[in-house]
């Protein structure tokens, strides 16, 4: 299946178009397994160095090797760093999809291919450029069981000419991406040389597309948010991990792992750490609410089916009253779904995880430098509101490509929340665990050791009175639910507030607001310049970064007329978390724009669909 909608073609041919710089959309269509992941890195690193911004998105099957693959690079000299819908550049390297990949293109692109696969007799509207690449790659590899390998590495150096990369940048790339292996470097290095060269002799340059040198990716890093948020929770002094493997969230643990044998390894030479891999997400859950219990900071890393695992300890962790983050990279469900494609269809079901009254915290980073910052954040409020917390990251942010300014030492100190020493014991005497002495729903606690007879306390997941005590009287069940949830209303004012970008109000007031989180922020900002540019039509925008919702959503829903949600569900569940917190006359502002395709969002559609609801 081609990983773009079918465009309507038109009748103009891929020549004679005016020149596009720095702009464009690089599709690399190669098959799983066959070593295309080292190529795309370069390229996509290539770029970077000459200082275009870029995005790299991978879409890869979820099972075997073997099957198709597609590596899209966004180039675009105004810092638009979502996907977008149109390929520019196609490089068909997979028989198999490469018909439907083609046919999928807008008239005007490109399409880079191996020879054998004749495409250039499919159409008449696009630029064809034919490469024996099986004949180049033996002439550089003696070795034939490598050639399958460095085969990709050639059509880097064509690319390289095609669209004017400058080579010294890519021999750059290609040395960091195998600094550790010579001799590997030098294999890979000469395929693209081989495939540039090839280019310049046999190849006219008759595309449109170029990419020329700019200053915009000074003192950048390229980074994917699993390992920004490895970082991040390295940095919020996380001692406890528990897991177990599932895509798209291993790889921050993996990368975790990484960073703590490095960083966090005492003069002793013995782990200040512990994580543990166990036998089911069950398990995993459990284990960070008894390490939360003993006064660590605590996390694991999960997927929807994993969510959906840890209800019942979410129920737990809530009713006990017990810190720990859980970051949920989201994936396409129901079921197994779609376990390699991007989704935002956990937010619902998260807010209310487990059965009876529950309300969760949740975190929502849209970048990696979020996925950075919010894990101080979520591991502060975790202890400070002592629960659960769950970060909503999402495949397309946890494992892809993404630029960023480098990340600032964290200065947020951190924050133990109402924990009682033994010297507090000895001024109070004693203490109620869960009884709410300041009015803000959160009671103090003890942490197991505390060295004073009073310390104690039954941790109970059965009914039970403000003093720990077990017990099934209605008014002290019904009183300890309605502390929970004044301590759930006192996090709106903890939690990270939204961000709101304001369109230009020109003569009139603004009417169309949109509301958007996490990774649909980047079709968001590019739609919203779309709209302006193309409709004219202003948009304020606010974007989510937390639940429970502040004071500034309800006031922007109340200044505007129409309020477009934007999220990447079927079935608008921001939107209906948004109705549940409303007063009743501001739910009719509200309309959807909600988007399921497992494919990250861009701003076309988001345009197209809000310009037809407006009657554009």
């Amino acid at each position: 299946m081609a990983t773009t909608d079918v465009v309507p073609r038109g009748s103009a041919g891929g020549t004679n178009q005016k020149r596009i710089v720095n702009d464009m959309s690089i599709q690399v269509a190669t098959v799983n397994g066959s070593g295309s992941q080292s190529s795309n890195t370069v390229l996509l690193r290539s770029i970077f160095q000459m200082g275009v911004p870029v995005s790299g998105k991978n879409m890869f099957p979820s099972n075997i090797a073997g099957l198709p693959t597609w590596y899209t690079i966004r180039a675009n000299k105004n810092g638009y760093i979502g996907r977008k819908k149109e390929i520019d550049f196609l490089v068909a390297m997979n028989p198999e999809t490469a018909t439907e990949d083609t046919m999928s293109l807008a008239a005007g692109a490109s399409v880079l291919y191996d020879e054998p696969l004749a495409l250039h007799k499919l159409r008449d509207d696009l630029t064809f450029y034919s490469v024996p690449y099986d004949k180049i790659v033996a002439q550089v590899c003696p070795e034939a069981k490598l050639r399958k390998l460095v085969k990709n590495m050639v059509y880097v150096g064509v690319v390289a000419n095609l669209l004017t990369i400058d080579m010294g940048e890519v021999e750059k790339a290609i040395r960091k991406q195998f600094a550790k292996k010579v001799k590997a470097a030098n294999l890979n290095l000469a395929a693209a040389q081989a495939g540039f060269e090839y280019a310049k002799a046999n190849l006219e340059k008759r595309g449109t597309f170029y990419i020329e040198r700019m200053d915009k990716t000074a003192g950048k890093i390229i980074i994917d948010g699993n390992s920004a948020a490895a970082l991040g929770c390295m940095f919020a002094g996380c001692t406890v991990v528990t897991w177990y493997p599932i895509t798209p969230s291993s790889s921050l643990v993996e990368t975790m792992i990484d960073y703590m044998k490095e960083y966090r390894i005492g003069p002793d030479g013995k782990a200040t750490f512990a994580i543990v891999q166990a036998e089911d997400e069950l398990a995993a859950v459990g284990m960070v609410i008894g390490a939360g219990w003993a006064g660590a900071r605590s996390m694991t890393a999960t997927a929807g089916p994993g969510i959906s695992l840890m209800s019942e300890f979410a129920g737990l962790g809530y009713y006990v009253e017990v810190p720990g983050v859980i970051w949920d990279i989201q994936r396409v469900g129901p079921s197994t779904g779609l376990p390699t494609r991007t989704s935002q269809g956990d937010i619902l079901s998260t807010a209310f995880l487990s059965h009876g009254d529950t309300k969760h915290i949740m975190l929502i980073p849209c970048s990696v430098e979020e996925c950075f910052s919010m894990a101080t954040d979520a591991f502060n409020l975790a202890e400070q509101f002592q629960t659960l917390v769950f970060v909503m990251s999402d495949l397309d942010l946890g494992m892809n490509n993404w630029m960023s300014d480098p990340f600032q030492y964290p200065t947020t100190e951190i924050k133990r929340g109402k924990v009682l020493s033994k010297e507090d014991l000895d001024r109070v005497g004693s203490f109620a665990r869960y009884k709410d002495v300041d009015g803000d729903g959160i009671g103090y606690r003890t942490l197991p050791g505390t060295s004073h007879p009073n310390a104690a306390y039954f941790a109970r997941g059965s009914g039970h009175n403000e003093k720990a005590q077990y017990s099934e009287r209605a008014d002290d069940f019904e009183n300890n639910m309605e502390r929970l949830n004044r301590k759930f209303e006192t996090a709106r004012s903890f939690v990270p507030r939204p961000e709101i970008t304001k369109g230009d109000a020109g003569a009139g007031k603004v009417t169309i607001g949109i509301i958007g989180y996490g990774t649909s922020h980047w079709g968001i900002t590019e739609s919203r310049d779309q709209l302006r540019d193309e409709y004219q039509i202003e948009t304020d925008y606010l974007r989510l970064r937390a639940y429970p919702f502040t004071r500034e959503v309800h006031e922007f829903i109340e200044q505007h007329e129409h309020i477009y949600v934007v999220e990447q569900n079927r079935d608008a569940q921001m939107l209906s978390l948004l109705k549940l917190d409303l007063k009743a006359e501001l739910i009719p502002r509200l309309r959807s724009l909600a988007h399921i395709t497992g494919l990250p969002l861009d701003a076309r559609s988001i345009t197209d669909e809000l310009t037809s609801m407006e009657g554009k």
